[in-house]
């Protein structure tokens, strides 16, 4: 005799159902979870112990950031200590110091280079935002203009203790991902896609904003043309 759907806990959907009564003696040795559950934390935990940082940087927060790879603050007791040499072994790049418009092609060439999962850290005020560097006609105002920035760590330089502060947040970021929805697990997702290298001319141009620049380039020639 076969035990119908109601006693076995199961659905007309071939699911279990969550409404699951365990019994008192076996509560101790029966955990009911989905397999998201019970593999998240480890998929999270064995990449958030194991942050590999390109070993690369621009300008004074560059200092800063070596500093704090020294033994004083020991980075190697959160798993973040190992400064790789090349974009292909590393999963964080760390954009430290002022990003001029001749950096960015190459910036976009290495971050292109990381294998996924990659993440980005904007450290200091110019990389987030120019800093003091701003109006110049060479700095870039924030290279979140061209990557997909994850951390910023304000300062100018951040000190090394805020530099840490900043790969704990970005290890409890981590922490907070699934494999469900994990971007490079999915097909066509923008994150994942190679970010087209800028063109450094007479000025920085952004290949992804090539239509909006003719369009608006045709518009300027047809002012001039009808006030002619």
């Amino acid at each position: 005799m076969t035990a119908s759907p109601t006693e076995t806990g199961a659905t007309g959907t071939g699911t279990a159902s969550p409404n699951i009564t365990v019994p008192d003696e076996l509560s101790n040795n029966v955990a009911i979870t989905t397999i998201a559950k019970l593999l998240d934390p480890i998929y999270n935990w064995t990449r958030r112990s194991s942050l590999w940082p390109l070993g690369f940087g621009l300008a004074c927060c560059a200092i800063e950031m070596i500093c704090a790879a020294s033994s004083r603050f020991d980075l190697a007791r959160f798993g973040m200590e190992v400064f790789r040499a090349t974009p292909r072994q590393a999963d964080v790049m760390i954009v430290s110091g002022t990003v001029t418009k001749k950096m960015v092609p190459t910036i976009v060439r290495l971050y292109n280079q990381m294998p996924e999962p990659r993440y980005v850290i904007s450290m200091g005020a110019c990389a987030s935002g120019g800093g003091p560097f701003k109006e110049g006609y060479n700095v870039v105002d924030g290279i979140d203009k061209f990557l997909p920035v994850d951390v910023y760590i304000p300062g100018c330089p951040p000190t090394p203790q805020a530099f840490l502060n900043g790969m704990i947040a970005m290890q409890e970021k981590i922490d907070q991902q699934s494999i469900a929805t994990a971007p490079w697990y999915k097909k066509n997702d923008p994150t994942t896609e190679v970010v087209p290298i800028p063109v450094l001319g007479p000025d920085l141009v952004d290949m992804r904003q090539v239509d909006i620049i003719k369009a608006e380039a045709a518009k300027a020639e047809a002012e001039v043309e009808t006030a002619v």
